[in-house]
């Protein structure tokens, strides 16, 4: 499934943020999302979302225009997994990877067993299985930020998108987020876009990079070796140095 953007401009009715961009998501890659603060990498994630409007240009799902797509049709297409911490009280990990299963489930939203085949899928696919009827408020950040990777994967959408994945975890834990993002890219065929501000842990795993600049007008797209030139622009700093060849930033004391 190709999630393309044609001349897409975002921002707000009194704020152009950026653009024009014409890019697109591919099927089996994990693309992340770079840019200093105020570069507008959330607002861009909230229109990807349809969240909000573009002011211009086309977002299309395998040529159908995002606007178009009716809100329960795209739940089936996109699954969005959020930032913030979870707050939960007894609900347990099965039952919040069950909630992905939403836009399938009947008016009573009763499960099937094919739901609970997907669950238990999903779940199994990101290491879970284990601690499955644990209570949420019980589980690392890590792990909670696996249930809710679980839930969108029991979504069975081809698109996922994230929004700061690693913010609340450890580097461990980080990078095991990263890994898994990636297999889950790779294995089941899946676009999977996330917004990170794990510079260096990005350039190591991400198949494509989108880059944001201040400048509404900066934007670039492709692969962590061929944006090696490009980065610092985007990340400009006198106490920082790009390393081309080992794909990392140093510190210039």
């Amino acid at each position: 499934m190709e999630f393309e953007l044609k001349n897409v401009v975002i921002g707000y009715p009194d704020h152009k943020v950026a653009g024009p961009m014409t890019v697109a998501l591919h099927a089996g890659e994990l693309c992340c999302l770079l840019g200093a603060n105020g570069a507008g990498k959330s607002t861009l994630l909230r229109t990807l979302a349809a969240f909000q409007p573009t002011l211009s240009g086309e977002m299309t799902i395998d040529g159908e225009r995002l606007e178009t797509i009716p809100p329960r049709r795209l739940s089936t297409m996109i699954g969005i997994v959020l930032t913030e911490r979870i707050r939960t009280g007894g609900i347990t990990v099965r039952d919040m990877v069950a909630m992905g299963r939403s836009p399938y489930t009947n008016f009573w939203g009763r499960l099937t067993s094919e739901d609970h085949q997907e669950i238990d899928l999903a779940m199994e696919q990101v290491g879970i299985t284990a601690f499955a009827d644990r209570q949420i408020s019980t589980l690392s950040d890590g792990e909670r930020q696996k249930v809710m990777i679980a839930k969108a994967l029991a979504q069975g959408t081809p698109i996922i998108l994230l929004d700061e994945p690693t913010a609340f975890l450890d580097f461990p834990s980080k990078v095991e987020v990263m890994l898994l993002l990636g297999r889950l890219a790779h294995e089941m065929g899946k676009s999977i876009f996330l917004s990170t501000h794990d510079l260096d842990l990005a350039l190591q795993t991400a198949d494509r990079l989108w880059l944001m600049g201040k400048d509404e007008n900066l934007f670039a797209v492709g692969t962590p070796r061929e944006l090696a030139s490009e980065l610092p622009r985007f990340f400009p700093s006198r106490h920082l140095a790009f390393d081309s060849q080992l794909l990392r930033f140093n510190i210039k004391l």
